[in-house]
């Protein structure tokens, strides 16, 4: 094991400690009519990975405006990381639009939050999967 390894194991271990949330992360299918009720039903969720993450708000994010139908909302960005190892099922990746909902946090005000992938970034030398996140409320 070279010393580079070790080092990235170590990172790694420090980086996990620092993953505090629990988080859920999905693909919202297609919301489905129901004629029966004549109500529409979310659609089906496909759960990626439960588990440890660290949700963290992006300092520089501007909070932009941007209309929703016919409502004002400010997009918040948001880093989401999840352990180094972290792996999907096969032929699966994050898209843009899947989400990422908080399911317990220190911080009381987060549980419940979810947030929609806007991208995420890979590398062998990283401590984390970071996951760029937006808080559309």
């Amino acid at each position: 094991m070279s010393a580079l390894d070790v080092t990235l194991a170590a990172g790694r271990a420090e980086a996990e400690a620092r993953m505090r949330e629990q988080v859920r992360v999905y693909r919202q299918g297609a919301d489905v009519f129901d004629r029966a009720t004549g109500q529409t039903l979310p659609g089906p969720q496909t759960v990626f990975y439960t588990g440890k993450a660290r949700v963290k708000g992006i300092a520089q994010s501007t909070g932009e405006d941007a209309e929703a139908g016919e409502r004002e909302i400010v997009l918040r960005e948001y880093e989401i990381g999840l352990p180094w190892a972290t792996t999907l099922p096969p032929g699966v990746r994050l898209l843009a639009g899947d989400r990422v909902e908080v399911l317990t946090s220190g911080d009381p005000r987060m549980a419940g939050l979810v947030l929609w992938v806007t991208g995420s970034v890979f590398s062998e030398q990283s401590t984390a999967w970071r996951i760029r996140t937006e808080d559309r409320s």
